[in-house]
């Protein structure tokens, strides 16, 4: 019998609101993989094609992560920094391909 102590981990899974905004600061940035793709096709399903991601300001490290990803997502037509009323370059406007547009499993 395995006490509380000594069990494995197991994070609990946390739903999500699929909005036109994703603020990372609350996910671990090696998650982005997968968190990324699985958003953008929950948002594109329910029709919202800009979603402003949030990424702070920082050293810039998570921006440039994130412009690489969604240089490379099949779901994502275009993205553009943020202008300033939206958090300039602390947060990134993704447009993406409205659904059954692209092959990325949808």
């Amino acid at each position: 019998m395995m006490s509380e102590e000594n069990a494995p981990f197991e994070p609990e899974s946390v739903e999500i609101p699929i909005t036109s905004e994703l603020d990372l600061h609350y996910f671990n940035p090696k998650d982005l993989g997968v968190l990324l793709p699985e958003y953008f096709r929950e948002c594109r399903k329910r029709g919202i094609l800009e979603v402003r991601v949030i990424h702070g300001k920082g050293t810039g490290a998570l921006r440039l992560g994130v412009v690489k990803l969604l240089d490379r997502l099949p779901s994502v037509a275009s993205h553009r920094p943020a202008d300033g009323a939206s958090g300039s370059w602390g947060a990134t406007m993704a447009v993406l391909h409205p659904w059954g547009e692209c092959h990325d499993g949808d």
